[in-house]
């Protein structure tokens, strides 16, 4: 069929139709539910600066394809590489999870918001039972974590109580990132 050509009755050009048709068949190349996307994702996990090429060895397709996955889970705000410090690794001399209930007038949501602003808080879920929230903080220092109790925790209306639970040993720390990426 050439270009401008009439099919079913209206004007066809060939590049839209080639290309319409190719899209229609492949999968959605952004989609968290693709197996090749979860692999790619795996192996970034474990090392993000993993080459596109070493990726598609492992995976037996093209580096071509690698990058274009990558790209399409990126733009789809699906996928984002970022470095993460782990707090035992660089050496954090303060690691302490919180438990901690909050005043009545307040939401966990209110103490959360302020808390998640403070870069030595590093975790923050909202929980039921004993707790309203759980906080991971981490400091240089034993000073520099008092500091942050004292101006943080304790001078604050929206706090009622907090349980200290000092961190000893580490025996897994594994980051698991969903959105709101810096």
């Amino acid at each position: 069929m050439a270009r401008g050509t009439r099919a079913q009755g209206r004007v066809v050009d060939i590049d839209d139709r080639k290309f319409g048709e190719r899209l229609t068949r492949q999968p959605d190349k952004s989609s968290p539910d693709d197996k090749l996307n979860r692999s790619i994702i795996a192996i970034l996990q474990r090392d993000g600066r993993t080459a596109f090429s070493e990726i598609a060895q492992e995976l037996s397709v093209s580096e071509g394809t690698i990058r274009n996955r990558v790209a399409s889970m990126k733009g789809a705000g699906m996928l984002q590489i970022v470095a993460i410090a782990d707090p035992v690794a660089v050496e954090y001399k303060t690691d302490a999870m919180l438990g901690i209930k909050v005043s009545a007038g307040f939401t966990p949501k209110d103490v959360a918001e302020r808390l998640s602003s403070n870069p030595d808080i590093v975790y923050i879920l909202w929980v039921s039972g004993r707790y309203d929230l759980l906080a991971e903080v981490v400091s240089d220092d034993h000073e520099g974590f008092l500091d942050f109790m004292e101006k943080e925790i304790h001078s604050r209306d929206d706090v009622l109580s907090v349980e200290i639970m000092n961190g000893l040993k580490n025996y897994k720390n594994q980051f698991l990132l969903k959105r709101n990426w810096g």
